[in-house]
């Protein structure tokens, strides 16, 4: 009975550093994960809210860029979404023949 009870003894010191180890850890990624959860939280803000988004980054380009360029951009964006469209349709319809 006796070796039992030092061997609980000693159990319970092993835990008690263990928890204290473990405490200061914990302390030493308290401010890091912190700041992931920010971060996650920041981008789940901005993905529920595209407009938003959408918005903001338009303002930065007009205001880098100006109007002008925007439109030009704009219209060499259109054209090759109108030209890529045409050309995988043509792909495609060689594909099926």
């Amino acid at each position: 009975m006796l070796e039992l009870m030092q061997r609980r003894g000693e159990l319970l010191g092993k835990i008690a550093a263990q928890r204290e180890r473990v405490a200061g850890i914990g302390m030493h990624w308290q401010m890091p994960l912190s700041l992931a959860d920010k971060g996650i939280a920041a981008v789940r803000f901005l993905r529920s809210r595209p407009v938003l988004v959408a918005g903001a980054v338009a303002l930065f380009v007009i205001r880098r860029r100006g109007v002008t360029s925007i439109v030009s951009t704009g219209w060499r964006i259109w054209k090759l979404y109108r030209s890529s469209k045409a050309f995988s349709a043509k792909i495609a319809s060689h594909l099926n023949h």
